[in-house]
């Protein structure tokens, strides 16, 4: 599959399930990472809101986010969340594969380690904890690597 932007695609409907989210702990200084986050599937459109949701209250508005194809069959340009847009984009030599960067209108740009949602739960539970942990100085590929949870590769050359 290759990494594309739907225009005409909206929200899905229904309530979003609680998001899979652990930060550094407040007022440590964060490690190499700001935390982990773990979608319960591939696709932004139904992954972002949970996430805004989750973050908004404390960081502001989730104004910008940017991802690795690697992940993300289709990637829009926009993703419509309760009252604002975050605009997507996208990376694939400049941002490690298994991370998602996320910039608020603070400003505030959070690195996020992205567990794949295939990932089993005791495995995804350690890499949360070792990607909010303030000592980690691994990349989001290093650490799934050392946990050896395969990484999902969507792209079409991939």
């Amino acid at each position: 599959m290759t990494a594309t932007s739907d225009p005409t695609a909206s929200q899905p409907s229904g309530p979003e399930p609680p998001v899979r989210l652990s930060l550094t702990p407040e007022g440590a200084t964060p490690g190499r990472l700001d935390g982990a986050w773990w979608p319960r599937s591939h696709d932004l459109l139904r992954e972002l809101p949970p996430l805004a949701a989750a973050l908004d209250p404390k960081w502001g508005k989730i104004t910008r986010v940017t991802v690795n194809p690697r992940h993300w069959p289709v990637i829009p340009r926009r993703v419509p969340v309760t009252g604002h847009v975050i605009h997507v984009g996208w990376f694939e030599q400049e941002q490690d594969a298994d991370e998602v960067v996320v910039c608020s209108f603070i400003p505030l740009r959070l690195e996020l380690l992205v567990i794949p949602p295939e990932a089993e739960a005791s495995a995804a539970e350690r890499l949360m904890t070792a990607a909010s942990d303030p000592a980690n100085t691994r990349t989001g590929t290093d650490l799934l690597t050392a946990a050896g949870v395969p990484t999902a590769d969507l792209r079409a050359d991939g």
